[in-house]
């Protein structure tokens, strides 16, 4: 199959308003969960998961926490202008970043930005009852966003509180809502640690302590990774062939420990979530990149959109994982970090994950593209069955167990 002229009208399918789950079911595990297993589907109930799973199973999970991303300015004209952090730019590390103490700058999608021309906006408000005067400068362009220069008023406050003053959790544009203070829990899995996402790993909102429990005692491990999903997930695919969009670039950081447990389970896992298959199959091309460049700088662990189409090469999984193990090991360091703009499409081969625990995705999505690569082009069959069972879609909506 020639992966880059793939016409993403043939991934359309038709997604009623109403089947779009504008909020989650008061218990996550209750959720339905739809099993397609070799072709077969039937379906139960979330908090029955482990039934399907084996008890030798390593289960990889995104422990990425979503930030409140939205920050709202008014300029003296009155005109209303929002500023939606994408990524840290100084810092450039998240968690230095969001440990600065009175400025520090962002890459940014700025709304309404024809009504900020020039100036400088500002926001006063209270933490701990101190007043702080936070003032937002924009600089220079950087790709499709802007670079922008948050400065604050007092040395002792860090950005990570100056957010969770005054931004919002930005919930999924399609569903059509403005964010509830509900959101801050629901949005987030159970699980969360590491800030940095603007949007949840949503597979993941279903697991609760219980389900992880049953999980633990059936033997399964567990794992995890943080990718820190951009904004990029909603980009809609535009062009008639996938060739011509440009997929987004994610950071992602993996522990030494868990390359070397894949390893011991023959570097087979299940995925929670899209962004946990992205990250777990990029580790693949890693690896073949630390065996042909043993001497590899860190700016260059990044997976390239294409590369996995364009480039041959012969490794096995097991050997890949175990070429970044040494690249750490010879660099004193006990975490990979890394970054990847994989598209994963009908025409990939799955290196990695072997079974998929996923939500339903929008009509002509790149993640809908992912989940054909992995059914091995029967999505139809499984979307089907769910808009006639009463599956609820999207962020919110009901899951899916994969096992092709």
């Amino acid at each position: 199959m020639d992966t880059k002229h793939i016409k993403i009208e043939d991934y359309n399918y038709p997604l009623p308003e109403e089947r779009i789950a504008k909020f989650p079911i008061s218990q996550r595990d209750h959720s339905k969960l739809l099993i397609y297993k070799k072709g077969e589907i039937s379906h139960d109930v979330f908090y029955h998961l482990t039934d399907y799973l084996p008890s030798d199973a390593l289960l990889v999970f995104n422990n990425t926490r979503v930030i409140q991303a939205r920050m709202h300015f008014r300029k003296t004209t009155g005109a209303l202008i929002e500023v939606f952090l994408l990524e840290p730019a100084l810092p450039a590390d998240y968690e230095q970043n969001f440990q600065s103490k009175g400025s520090c700058s962002w890459y940014c999608i700025i709304g309404n930005l024809k009504k900020w021309k020039e100036g400088d906006l500002q926001r006063v408000f209270n933490i701990h009852g101190k007043e702080i005067t936070l003032t937002v400068r924009r600089k220079e362009m950087h790709q499709t966003s802007h670079k922008v220069d948050f400065e604050w008023n007092d040395s002792n406050v860090s950005f990570a509180e100056i957010i969770d003053a005054v931004g919002e959790l930005p919930i999924p544009p399609y569903l059509n809502r403005n964010t509830e203070e509900s959101d801050k829990v629901t949005y987030q899995t159970v699980y969360s640690k590491i800030k940095g996402s603007v949007a949840a790993p949503t597979a993941g909102l279903h697991f609760t302590q219980e389900v992880l429990d049953a999980i633990d005692q059936k033997g399964i491990i567990r794992e995890e990774i943080t990718l820190h999903v951009g904004a990029g997930t909603f980009k809609p695919v535009k062009s008639k062939e996938i060739e011509g969009h440009t997929m987004h670039t994610e950071f992602f950081s993996v522990k030494k420990s868990t390359i070397e447990n894949l390893i011991h389970h023959h570097a087979e896992a299940i995925a929670v979530g899209t962004t946990s298959v992205r990250t777990l199959e990029s580790l693949y091309f890693i690896g073949c990149k630390l065996a042909s460049q043993p001497d590899c700088t860190a700016e260059m662990l990044h997976v390239d959109q294409w590369e996995p189409y364009d480039t041959q090469y012969q490794l096995s999984p097991v050997d890949a994982l175990q070429h970044i193990v040494d690249y750490l090991e010879r660099n004193h360091l006990s975490v990979l970090q890394a970054d990847t703009q994989i598209i994963i499409a009908p025409g990939y081969e799955y290196k990695i994950v072997k079974k998929l625990i996923t939500n339903f995705h929008q009509p002509q999505s790149t993640l809908l593209l992912l989940v054909s690569a992995f059914v091995k082009g029967d999505w139809r069959k499984i979307y089907d069955y769910a808009l006639s069972n009463d599956f609820r879609f999207l962020s919110y909506g009901d899951s899916s167990l994969l096992i092709p």
